[in-house]
Parts: structure tokens; sequence; C-alpha cells
């Protein structure tokens, strides 16, 4: 007798998967290691910037006092003592109407407290001497860069749970980390299962079809932050299965099957979960695709069992898995963003369960719009490339038309949302 499920709104099963994410952990890595990664830790200033008062341009620190009676008509002058560049610091401190030439980004001399740019000084010699005249009067603090003034000592730079980009990379090598602490990436095991499938080099054959699933999975389980591991094809035989997926389950913090997850007599993964004595927290999901999407779970391990038509696993992982991933690398919004966009054209497929369909955003003036990208079934490959979002339209409605307003999650980008969507 086939197994009759009961199929749970998408959004309780979420909520049954996420209740269920684990700790995440740290390590220390290199900085030339650390892009892409995600921060396990805040990251504060270790010092001001900038560390000393100095000068934002070149030319002359002088006393501003000194200036206070220079005009047009009458020039006061300076005698230039020294000259530094930027890591340099003034040997000398300057006396009445005396002024060191500075350059860019070097220590303000003490004793001066204002900084003439080099196109108002008017430089010149006398007896082998250099002199400056300067025709208007400055204010202590002029044309200076002051202690702490772009990011005081302690302040939080990064906050735990962001991806390290190039600009994160700069702010770390500015603060002397030269070792930083990452979020550990959560490895994941993956299975495909079917006798039908043939590898990718393989040639084609009667009845069969290439493992496409799996290379879809590995790619997404990098891109949501995860480490995958490729652990081959399974046949549809019932203590295969049993074996291999008990032995990933002791050396992997996630294993996803796709396939074998429907209610045929060669889909095995609901007796494998029930042998392992994992407890299963859905079996189907009131969406489509992807109504037979399974998720157990056995200690602090998530078992995945996806569809295996490629829409159907490619939205069943994007719903239910990144969210848990991105939640082990400490992030705060890990869930696909939710926007509005414009619907470019007719959808009048009805849609008994929540609806997700592959498309693609595009801006036009200040207007949102999004395009279902192809072919709509769930076997679908074609449409997936074109994909950078899923119209979500949702169950009990009768179709779209042109010109409506529709809910887009989007799963090609970095920011995530928070939970619920509404």
């Amino acid at each position: 007798m086939l197994e009759r499920r009961r199929p749970i709104p998408v959004e309780e099963a979420v909520e049954r998967v996420i209740g269920y994410k684990k700790q995440g952990e740290t390590e220390k890595v290199l900085i030339l290691e650390a892009y892409g990664r995600t921060l396990g830790e805040d990251v504060a200033a270790t010092h001001h910037v900038p560390p000393f008062d100095r000068s934002p341009y070149d030319g002359f620190a002088i006393r501003a006092q000194d200036s206070s009676n220079a005009s047009s008509e009458e020039p006061v002058h300076f005698k230039v003592i020294e000259e530094i560049g930027a890591g340099s610091v003034a040997k000398n401190i300057p006396g009445p109407y005396e002024a060191i030439r500075i350059m860019t980004g070097a220590q303000l001399p003490e004793g001066c407290d204002a900084v003439v740019m080099l196109e108002l000084a008017k430089e010149y010699n006398k007896e082998n001497q250099s002199y400056i005249s300067i025709k208007r009067s400055y204010q202590p603090g002029d044309n200076v860069s002051f202690t702490g003034e772009d990011t005081k000592k302690g302040t939080v730079l990064l906050k735990k749970g962001e991806s390290i980009n190039p600009g994160a990379i700069a702010l770390l090598a500015t603060f002397g980390y030269e070792c930083i602490s990452v979020a550990k990436k959560p490895s994941v095991a993956i299975f495909a299962t079917g006798t039908e499938l043939l590898d990718v080099g393989e040639e084609l054959k009667p009845g069969k079809i290439r493992n496409s699933n799996a290379y879809m999975l590995y790619a997404q389980i990098i891109r949501a932050g995860g480490k995958p591991f490729m652990l081959g094809k399974l046949p549809d035989h019932l203590e295969t299965c049993y074996e291999a997926i008990k032995n990933a389950s002791e050396n992997f913090d996630m294993i996803i099957t796709t396939g074998g997850v429907s209610v045929g007599d060669y889909d095995y993964m609901p007796d494998v979960y029930k042998k392992l004595g994992a407890e299963v927290l859905f079996n189907k999901v009131a969406m489509r695709p992807g109504s037979v999407t399974t998720a157990a779970v056995k200690g602090d391990i998530l078992l995945y069992g996806l569809s295996g038509n490629p829409s159907a696993c490619f939205v069943g992982f994007e719903l239910f898995v990144k969210p848990v991933i991105k939640s082990r690398l400490f992030s705060e919004k890990p869930h696909l963003l939710k926007l509005q966009a414009t619907l470019t054209e007719d959808f009048p497929k009805p849609n008994p369960f929540t609806r997700f369909i592959r498309s693609a955003l595009s801006i036009e003036g200040d207007r949102v719009k999004v395009t279902p990208s192809g072919f709509d079934k769930s076997s679908a490959v074609s449409s997936l490339a074109a994909s950078d979002s899923f119209i979500m339209l949702p169950g009990g409605t009768r179709g779209f038309q042109k010109g409506d307003t529709v809910d887009v999650l989007i799963h090609e980008g970095l920011e995530g949302d928070v939970w619920p969507w509404s």
C-alpha cells in the first residue's frame, strides 16, 4: 500500500527545519584565505584612524596664529626649516613664522596646527634659504586630518555573520588582523539515487538520463557558503541506501539525497529514515514544484530528501537547505530576500498549492519587473540557468495577469531576509 502523506504549508516546513539549526562553529584563517568567508566574530578597530594628526595635502605645516594678519595686500612670510614625507616625523619644532614642508599623509609636526596647501603658498629662495608667503589667515585645524576622525579605537567595523568582501579585507589589513575568525563551513554530503542515472561523461542510453542534480546541488551548496561532498549514486536498493546514509551521518553536518522520495515502489528514502531512527520533520509540502520534499533529523544531523526533478530539487534546496547553512554561518538574514515586482506576462495556471516559478528580474525606470524564465514543469532544466528569482504565487489562486503585482524571492544574490516573509 502506498504511503499517504499530509502536505504542510511552506512556511511551516521552513520553520521546522530552522528549528533544528545547529549552532555554528568558528575557525581561524589567514587574511589571504579570508575572502568570501563569513566572519565568526565582530571585528573592532585596534587603533584610531588616522592614528595621529596628519596632513591630507601636500603643503606647509604652520602655526595658525602666525597667519592672523595675512592678506593680499600684506602677505606673511615663513622660513621653511624642514621637509617631511609620509612615514617621516619632523625633527624640529617650528618657532614663530617658521614652516615645515609636508607631504600628504605625513604626521603634523609638533607645534603646528594648520596646513597651507601647496598651491596657496608662494615659494621663493633668499640667500640659499627657502621661504613661503601666504595671503590669507588660517584657523587651528585648517587642512588637518585629526586623530580618530575616520574611526575611533574600539569601533565595531564588521559584524559577525558578514561576508568578507575586498573592502572588508582592506579593513582587516588596516587594523592588523593577520588571522581572522570565520564561520566553519557546514559539510554537506550529496547522493543521487536511481539506477536510471548516468555520470556526466557517459553516453546516453535508452531509459537513462545524466545525473545533473548532484552537480547543481554542489554549486548551490558552495553559493550558500557550505562545503559540498559528492558521494556518488545510490541504486534502487534499500540496504545499500541505508548503509551509505548511515555512514554519511557519522561524518557530515547535513545529507542531501535527490530522488527516491516519492511514493513509488522504488522510492526507498522514507524507509531509510525509519531504519536510521531519524525523526521525519515533513514528507510533503503544499508547494509546486517539489511537493514530495522530505526533511528528517537524527541528532544534530539534518537529512534532506529532495525531488529528482531538477527544478523541484533546486527550489527545495533554496527554501529549506540554504537557510540552515546560512544560519550556521551566523547570518541574521538567512532566508531568500522577498520583494514585490510587476508581472510582465500572463500566468494563467491555477495554483492549488503555493507555486514557485523560476523567473528573471529587470528594472525599468523606478519599477521592478519579473518575467517567468520559460518552460515551467518541475522536470525543466533550461529555465534554471535563466533564473535569478522565484515568483511566489499563493495557493488557492486561479492565475495572474500581466501587470499584476506579485511576490518574488531572490536566490541569486548575497542579501538575505528575516523570517517570516509576511
